[in-house]
């Protein structure tokens, strides 16, 4: 099914540019959202008069990309906690915001930004909020980072080009089974759980990075891996909280956190409040079977060496 959701991330050049290489996306539109003048011009929106914020609104297939997917890649381009200001721009008009129009995707929304909240001290500045209204922007505006490849962007080129390898390896169903162990599948795909203590990586202790079993998106790293007694790899956080998204598993009779990889969708594991304090006191229990474990030594080879201060 065809959905629209606005995205309000600073410059809106950046933000369009980044949407439109997402797979399952459909079309982007540069534009001014919630303003209180019709129709304004960007000239007007500058001016700070108008209320209006810089935003682009996201036309997807929900059957190609969720909006829980669509979000993890959004605070990934954003300072959540930067009021009025993305990058060198400044001005109410660069506020942060998600606004949407089906009011089924609120408590998605709520519940990803509550996820966010509670990796930062600081109160996030990102408004949500139905969209009051949604002008698109001038024609030169469209696509402007195609047009203008070395224009100015706020967002980080190694986002962008992160975001294309993804579309470009968008992969088979029937591939990705073939390519994983019977284990590895059920655990990735069906949300099964391997057996404690003796599976791969639970007592795996080397310097080195997890990363995803299904699309080797990074994930973890070994310098917030510790031993819980739990029976799985325990980390006390993730590289970044945007890489994983959480979700409420009411199964067995018991309400958990499910973790899943926000890049593949593949279930990892649940989130405990119950890890080492001095690291903000989580435990993301994770299957060995999501993950695959790349050594210290091996990183550089494999394409992950800007991890390796990480590691230290």
């Amino acid at each position: 099914m065809d959905k629209v959701i606005y995205f309000a991330g600073g410059c809106f050049w950046g933000t369009d540019h980044l949407f439109s290489l997402v797979d399952g996306v459909e079309k982007t539109t540069a534009g001014y959202a919630n303003s209180a003048v019709p129709n304004p011009s960007y000239e007007m929106v500058c001016t700070g008069r108008t209320g209006a914020a810089e935003t682009v609104k996201v036309e997807y297939d929900d059957k190609k990309v969720g909006l829980t997917e669509l979000l993890s890649i959004y605070f990934r381009s954003i300072d959540p906690t930067a009021l009025n200001r993305q990058g060198n721009d400044i001005g109410t008009q660069y506020r942060t915001g998600i606004f949407y129009t089906d009011a089924s995707d609120l408590p998605i929304i709520e519940a990803f930004v509550a996820a966010v909240q509670r990796r930062h001290k600081e109160p996030l500045a990102v408004e949500v909020g139905k969209l009051e209204n949604f002008y698109p922007a001038e024609l030169y505006h469209q696509e402007y980072l195609y047009k203008n490849p070395n224009g100015y962007c706020h967002v980080d080129p190694a986002l962008f080009a992160e975001i294309r390898s993804r579309k470009a390896k968008n992969l088979d169903k029937a591939e990705l089974k073939a390519r994983l162990t019977p284990l590895q599948w059920e655990v990735t795909q069906n949300g099964a759980t391997e057996r404690p203590f003796i599976n791969e990586y639970d007592h795996e202790f080397r310097k080195g990075i997890y990363v995803d079993i299904t699309d080797g998106t990074p994930l973890f790293v070994s310098s917030r891996k510790y031993n819980s007694g739990c029976g799985w790899p325990a980390f006390s956080r993730p590289i970044d909280s945007t890489l994983i998204t959480e979700h409420t598993d009411t199964s067995f009779g018991r309400v958990r956190t499910e973790v899943r990889s926000a890049s593949s969708g593949a279930h990892l594991g649940h989130v405990f409040p119950d890890g080492p304090m001095e690291d903000g006191g989580m435990r993301y229990c994770i299957n060995s079977a999501s993950l695959r474990f790349i050594p210290e030594e091996d990183m550089e080879r494999e394409g992950y060496g800007e991890y390796l201060k990480m590691i230290e």
